[in-house]
């Protein structure tokens, strides 16, 4: 009989493809120094593609291993871990689909939401690779009140979880919770909070109708950061651009 999966194995693999230079440079690009928002993340130099092909080779892990991943202090395991994560839960979505799977679906999310409220999804990337592919597919055909908590969070984290889990909805053609959490963030003092938030005012133009953001352009751009702003017009002509930058 073949030995489950285990995290160790996971670390191994990433192990063999640490570079200590790549380290270095990781640990400048996430801002890991004192007092900077990833402060005292550790990184061994491993690339997200080269993470992504590794954590492919574990689809099966037992999700006690992929808590042990993410209970890491190394930003690549935990990395790993939520790419692992990603595909159990995509593997539930499908088994619910076909009628069974809607209970693994509530696990996974519940267990993703414990990791986010204990500060182990806790950096711009690792946000970024998870939100939407877990708790965004969970609760688009769910009440969404949790994300409205989130954003009230005093975490910095937290509340980018809240506003990247609605890139699922979009996705699907909703932009209806991105432009009220939007609007409730308008006045957050965080930078990555300003692009996360312009970031998705400026998929709902792409993706799913741009009158919606341009109605949320002209009633609140006087209020909006100047990242947020620029992230959210990206896509919109020079003179628009010019029009909106120039009622802040």
């Amino acid at each position: 009989m073949t030995a489950p999966p285990t995290a160790q194995a996971v670390m191994d693999a990433l192990a063999e493809k640490a570079d200590a230079e790549d380290a270095q440079f990781l640990q400048r690009f996430f801002k890991t120094g004192p007092e900077q928002y990833g402060a005292g993340d550790v990184f061994i130099g491993v690339r997200v593609p080269q993470t992504r092909a590794i954590a492919k080779r574990f689809p099966d892990l037992p999700l006690a291993e992929v808590d042990r991943l993410l209970d890491s202090e190394i930003h690549e395991h935990r990395l790993a871990g939520l790419v692992i994560l990603n595909r159990l839960f995509a593997a539930a979505t499908a088994s619910a689909a076909r009628g069974d799977g809607s209970d693994e679906q509530t696990r996974l999310a519940d267990f993703y939401l414990s990791a986010v409220r204990r500060g182990r999804v806790n950096n711009w990337d690792l946000v970024d690779s998870s939100a939407e592919f877990v708790l965004g597919e969970y609760l688009w055909s769910r009440p969404r009140d949790l994300l409205f908590d989130l954003a009230r969070s005093d975490s910095l984290w937290e509340r980018r979880v809240a506003v990247l889990s609605t890139f699922a909805f979009i996705k699907h053609g909703d932009a209806s919770t991105t432009l009220a959490l939007a609007e409730l963030l308008l006045d957050d003092r965080e930078d990555l909070m300003h692009k996360a938030v312009g970031w998705m005012l400026r998929e709902v133009g792409k993706r799913v109708d741009r009158a919606q953001l341009l109605q949320f352009l002209d009633e609140h751009a006087p209020r909006m950061p100047r990242t947020m702003l620029s992230y959210a017009t990206e896509h919109l002509t020079p003179e628009q651009r010019a029009d909106y930058r120039a009622r802040r």
